[in-house]
C-alpha cells in the first residue's frame, strides 16, 4: 500500500495490474442458494428478500452476455473503464452442476475486455472440482473466490439463519488457499445482538487469516426480509452513520495493509430500503471514513500485529 493512501483500495489494485479502470459487472447468473431452495432453510439469511443481491435478470430472459454488453456501455461512459471483472453476485454462484458452472463462466469470460471474474458464494457450497474449474481460467484471468463469513461468532450466523457455522469458512478458505485463488472475504457490521468487540473480533479473525481481500458492509433493513419484522417491531436498532465510520476505522486499523479493501459499505437498492436511510448516501459515507481515518491519525494496519 502506497504511503500516501489510507487504505489499500481495490482501484488502485486494479490499475496496478491493468493500466486502466476496471470496473466489476455484477452478473445473475439465475443460480439459487441453499438457504433458499429448502436443502438448509427456505427462508434465506434474515437481512435478505427473495431477490438476494440479485436483480431477476437471468430468470427474465437477459443472457449472461447481454448482462455484460448493458453493463459496459454504462460503465464506460460513466467511469471511462476500458477493462471489465464479471462478477458473479446474486444468491450462491458455486451452486450448480460443474457442467452448468463452466458454461456460465465461460459465457461471461468469453466477452470482449472482460480480464476476470469474481466469485460470490456461501463457504459450504464449494468443493475441489469447483475450485479446479475456477483455478483453470487462471493462466488467462484474474479470478477472486468471495465467501460471505458475515460474522466470526457461530450464535450471531445462528440467529441470522446463515445455515453454516465459522468453521465451514474456515475449511473453505484453506481449500482455496491450497487451489491457489485469491480470497475476498465479506464481514457485516452491525448485525443483532453484536457489540463492539464482537465485530472487532470477526476483524482479528479475518486479520490472522491469509486472504487477499476484504469487504465491509453496514446492516440495512430492506423490504421483505427477516429483518424488516424485527425492525417493526422495535427489536433492533441500527447504527447511525458515525457508528458505523467509527466502527469501519476501527475494522481497518486491525487489517494487514496488503489486503485489498474491495468495499467500505454497500448499496441497498432505494426503492427497497427500510432503515437506516443514511445508507442511500454511499460517497458522503466513503468520504466520511477517509475524513475519520485522517483526524485519529488512522491507517490500514495501524495496529496489525
Amino acid at each position: 500500500m502506497a504511503e500516501d493512501r489510507l487504505y489499500n483500495d481495490f482501484n488502485h489494485y486494479l490499475r496496478s495490474l491493468y493500466g486502466c479502470r476496471v470496473q466489476k459487472i455484477p452478473i445473475d447468473a439465475g443460480f439459487t442458494c441453499p438457504n433458499r431452495d429448502g436443502t438448509k432453510s427456505t427462508r434465506g439469511c434474515i437481512y435478505c428478500n427473495a431477490y438476494g443481491s440479485g436483480t431477476g435478470a437471468f430468470r427474465q430472459g437477459v443472457s449472461i452476455s447481454e448482462q455484460i454488453r448493458q453493463a459496459k456501455s454504462f460503465l464506460g461512459r460513466r467511469y471511462w473503464a476500458r477493462k471489465f471483472i464479471a462478477y458473479f453476485q446474486s444468491f450462491s454462484n458455486t451452486y450448480a452442476p460443474i457442467s452448468v458452472l463452466k458454461q456460465r463462466y465461460e459465457e461471461a469470460l468469453f466477452n470482449e475486455d472482460i480480464v476476470g471474474l469474481a466469485i460470490g458464494t456461501r463457504p459450504d457450497c464449494i468443493s475441489d472440482d469447483i475450485l479446479a474449474l475456477l483455478t483453470s481460467y487462471q493462466e488467462k484471468y484474474l479470478v477472486w473466490m468471495e465467501y460471505g463469513l458475515q460474522s466470526a461468532h457461530d450464535r450471531t450466523l445462528e440467529f441470522i439463519n446463515r445455515g453454516h457455522k465459522v468453521a465451514d469458512f474456515l475449511q473453505a478458505v484453506d481449500m482455496t488457499k491450497k487451489a491457489g485463488l485469491p480470497v475476498c472475504v465479506h464481514i457485516i457490521l452491525g448485525l443483532p445482538g453484536e457489540t463492539k468487540e464482537d465485530m472487532l473480533e470477526t476483524a482479528r479473525l479475518v486479520a490472522g487469516l491469509d486472504i487477499q481481500g476484504l469487504k465491509i458492509h453496514l446492516l440495512y433493513v430492506v423490504k421483505g426480509s427477516g429483518m424488516e419484522n424485527i425492525f417493526k417491531r422495535d427489536e433492533y436498532t441500527p447504527l447511525t452513520q458515525q457508528e458505523y465510520v467509527d466502527l469501519v476505522c476501527d475494522v481497518l486499523e486491525l487489517i494487514p495493509p496488503d489486503v485489498v479493501i474491495q468495499r467500505l459499505t454497500g448499496d441497498p437498492r432505494p426503492e427497497e430500503l427500510v432503515a437506516p436511510l443514511w445508507a442511500r448516501d454511499k460517497m458522503g459515507t466513503i468520504n466520511a471514513i477517509k475524513t475519520a481515518l485522517k483526524e485519529r491519525g488512522g491507517f490500514q494496519g495501524k495496529y496489525f500485529a
